[in-house]
């Protein structure tokens, strides 16, 4: 029988809004199954089948059945949680009345005209238009013996009007911001946690219309949830159309990543689950449920019985999914150290249990599956945006999406050579107006940054044999052996890729050793440059002695701020003679060849040299350097496959040496990071080189996959995307460069740190040295492994350069989580150097000698 409310109460939710979480500490629980439930459109029938679902699950005690409604419209005379709270009961009680269920339904947050209509004006206390308060009601039903079931409804937002939760939170001005939304819905996960061992748990999560209705802020519903994940039921639409609309509901989640296991819809006679079935080819269920009573009266007790069996088939499928589903997660990290062969990684070095397995990515962080009491996925800020490719926030990822899949489907693959289409041909275009603005007019598409650099390379050897009238010497140069040696001018701590002839055009490294590359033959002149990073709160220049600058005064070498650094009225300096001088003298055609040697190409890094270490090379050193090199017609190469595209603050790093080079390698970010593809940029003059009668004389360079044009059009809607300081807020008006990102008070008062050696903070970048004696310095040192281990624990994901901790947010991170991700490496720097002192004094205790 059933049992009147035994509680009705107001009372303050337990659950209160926050304004100052960050999105990266959103997690959610794999304890048990959550799923989200979805529709084509609205008035499919979703209520009713979330209530189909929780009848079905609660029918083999004990098991705890949770119901989340996050907006509500149309509140108290439409609620969602209410039906499924009154209705599951009915139906468990029809079918046996001799079970037990506990049920409670609970609203959080009502707006102050919805509390009117549900308890008049007996209220005074409000907050953003919500009161403070809740409803909860409880009741029992069965007379059961042994332990039951339960029910636990919960609808964490709800206003009155019964509209898109985006115009009733206007209109009552009761507003909710996505943050808000995804916190509290984080902790109503959380519900079900520690029970399983009582009976089996599944969570409900009910969407408010359809998938692309938006809001309560505004942002779709598919958007807006986007950051859990949670795998998806879709309620069909059965009716004349309804075809049409569900498999675009369908393709809006998959697109965004949802993993959607079944779809349901009721039947109108239209046979509409054959031809989804035939779209789908079978990889996802659909399901029938008969035909919904059009009698508002009717308690729909019989359509429940007879769709009894449509339910347990859902149920069984959703349960199905989730083992397989954890099965997977468990078994990643085992078979990855099985087959994988990863790069930069010393397998030796990689126990099973520090294998990260990602679910997905969502903006600027990972959905990592970890186990601590419970399996659950949280998510970890990238910090080395996935090796420095990554700007997309979770907007544009979305829209990024979007456009390859466009793309994808209107062009597949097409060839290059000879054609024209338009995402190659727009891409090509914003290159030109904007890192090549000025100085370019010809673009050369690749795959990747490193064979970028090769092109580059291939270009720049061709202009300085023309410009120097050497080609007239080699009347067979494409099939005879050439006494003439060309050689590029690079820089110490440089590093331009891992194919050969790349890796032949940087420093003698740990890269190129032999033990890497034995064809390795530094074909260079390798100049030492002068390195500025902060120390101790003061910007230092660390002048490699053999420029013998001893006559320079203090005030060249150490500057209070940054842009003290780039201020070009340091040219005129003592210092700028000095690197002059060093550089000419290195520019000096070498001896004892029995080839003739030349200089055929400068190629720098320009400012930060990435993978030597996050080192920040000297601006003036370099704008000396290219200039020096232009007067000697050495055509010069600036690879900013990572400084360019905003990583450093500006669109092209070009504009913080104030010049310009004749060639230009970019990639990583120039596609947001979604795609590989690579660009190499010359002038006119570079292009004319080649220009002949003979297609002999043409660059013979190409890939397969040259301009493809997913890649291309992904580049336009990234590049267009930073370059708006609508869809981007870090760009400073009427400038072209990005906001400070990183604290400088907190980037000094780092620097001081006695576990630091020093630090450089740019644009999207923040590294620091860790202090570590001699033999433990470099590359392939260990020594901040701990330290890296914590923050990841903190949800930040970082990989280091030896004893370099490096992080970087994207062009449009806002400043407050880089403020996160930097308190937090502050507090873990405390207890790295408190271990390493403690490590010291038990070396000292263990190796003391003893008294005789």
């Amino acid at each position: 029988m059933f049992h009147p409310p035994l509680l009705f109460t107001l009372s303050r939710h337990f659950l209160r809004r926050h304004h100052h979480r960050h999105l990266s500490t959103l997690s959610h629980t794999l304890s048990h199954p959550i799923y989200t439930i979805w529709s084509a459109n609205t008035g499919l029938g979703k209520t009713l089948v979330s209530a189909g679902i929780a009848a079905a699950s609660v029918a083999s005690p004990p098991s705890k059945l949770v119901y989340i409604k996050p907006l509500q419209t149309g509140y108290p005379l439409d609620s969602d949680a209410s039906f499924v709270y009154r209705k599951v009961p009915q139906i468990l009680h029809r079918r046996n009345p001799n079970l037990t269920l506990t049920a409670s339904n609970q609203t959080l947050n009502v707006s102050i005209p919805a509390a009117k209509v549900k308890i008049g004006d007996n209220f005074s206390d409000s907050r953003n238009g919500f009161g403070e308060f809740g409803f909860c009601e409880e009741r029992k039903v069965g007379e059961g013996v042994g332990e039951g079931s339960e029910l636990i409804c919960k609808t964490i937002y709800a206003w009155n009007e019964a509209i898109s939760p985006h115009l009733a939170s206007e209109r009552e001005g009761a507003l909710v911001g996505d943050e808000e939304v995804l916190v509290l819905l984080k902790k109503c996960l959380e519900i079900g946690v520690g029970s399983e061992g009582q009976g089996s748990v599944l969570s409900l999560v009910e969407t408010a219309g359809g998938v692309a209705s938006p809001g309560s802020s505004g942002s779709l519903q598919c958007d807006l949830y986007r950051p859990f994940r949670l795998p998806s039921v879709l309620v069909g639409d059965g009716k004349l159309g309804g075809i049409s609309g569900t498999i675009s509901a369908y393709e809006s989640l998959t697109i965004r990543g949802y993993d959607v296991v079944a779809i349901v819809l009721e039947e109108h006679g239209l046979e509409n689950e054959v031809p989804l079935l035939s779209y789908l080819r079978n990889r996802v269920p659909v399901l029938v449920l008969p035909s919904i009573p059009k009698d508002p009266l009717d308690n729909l007790m019989e359509w429940y019985d007879e769709s009894q069996s449509v339910f347990d088939s859902l149920k069984g499928i959703m349960l199905s999914s989730f083992e397989k589903q954890m099965y997977r997660l468990h078994e990643m990290p085992k078979k990855a150290q099985e087959i994988f062969w990863w790069p930069f990684t010393q397998h030796k070095l990689v126990p099973q249990e520090k294998v990260t397995v990602i679910d997905s990515r969502c903006g600027e962080n990972f959905a990592v599956h970890k186990v601590k009491d419970h399996d659950y996925i949280t998510q970890m800020f990238d910090a080395c945006a996935s090796w420095w490719t990554q700007g997309p926030n979770a907007a544009l990822q979305i829209k990024l999406a979007r456009e390859m899949g466009y793309t994808a489907a209107r062009y597949g693959h097409v060839m290059f050579p000879e054609n024209v289409y338009e995402p190659a041909l727009q891409c090509a275009e914003l290159l030109l107006q904007g890192v090549g603005k000025g100085w370019a007019s010809r673009v050369f598409f690749s795959d990747n940054g490193s064979t970028a650099i090769e092109i580059a390379l291939k270009m720049a050897f061709r202009k300085f044999l023309a410009d120097n009238k050497l080609l007239m010497d080699l009347p067979h140069y494409n099939t005879a052996e050439s006494n003439i040696e060309l050689k590029v001018v690079a820089l110490n701590g440089s590093y331009h890729g891992d194919t050969l002839g790349a890796m032949d055009a940087q420093a003698p490294s740990p890269y190129t050793g032999f033990l890497q590359q034995p064809w390795y033959t530094g074909r260079g002149v390798f100049l030492d440059p002068p390195f500025v990073s902060m120390c101790e709160g003061v910007w230092k220049i660390a002048v490699p002695k053999k420029m013998h600058y001893e006559d320079v005064i203090l005030e060249d070498t150490s500057f209070n701020s940054r842009d003290q650094v780039f201020n070009r009225s340091r040219d005129d300096s003592k210092l700028a003679s000095i690197y002059s001088t060093y550089i000419s003298q290195g520019l000096l055609p070498s001896s004892g060849s029995r080839k003739c040697s030349y200089a055929g190409a400068l190629i720098i890094e320009p400012v930060i040299q990435g993978a030597g270490g996050m080192l920040m090379v000297d601006p003036l050193f370099q704008r000396i350097l290219v200039k020096e090199c232009k007067n000697r017609k050495i055509p010069v190469i600036f690879d900013e496959v990572f400084t360019g595209y905003w990583r450093l603050g500006v669109e092209s790093a070009a504009e913080l040496l104030f010049c310009q080079p004749d060639i230009a390698c970019f990639a990583k970010l120039m596609t947001g990071g979604m795609i590989p593809l690579a660009a190499t940029l010359a002038t006119n003059d570079v292009f004319e080189s080649f220009v002949g009668d003979s297609k002999l004389n043409a660059l013979l360079h190409g890939h397969s996959y040259s301009a493809h044009a997913v890649g291309c059009a992904t580049a336009c809607n990234s590049i267009k995307w930073f370059k708006d300081s609508q869809t981007n807020p870090n760009l400073v008006l009427g400038q072209n460069l990005l906001r400070e990102l990183w604290d400088a008070e907190l980037v000094r008062k780092i620097s001081f740190h006695p576990a630091v050696q020093r630090v450089v903070s740019l644009g999207t970048l923040f590294a620091l040295e860790l202090k570590v004696e001699d033999n433990d310095a470099g590359y392939a040192s260990l020594s901040g492994t701990s330290l890296l281990l914590k923050l990841r624990e903190d949800g930040i994901y970082m990989r280091p350069l030896g004893n370099v901790i490096y992080m970087m947010c994207g062009p449009c991170t806002s400043h407050r989580v880089c403020l996160q991700i930097l308190e937090k490496l502050y507090m873990r720097l405390d207890e790295f150097k408190q271990e390493k002192n403690q490590t010291a004094r038990d070396y000292d205790h263990d190796h003391r000698l003893p008294i005789a």
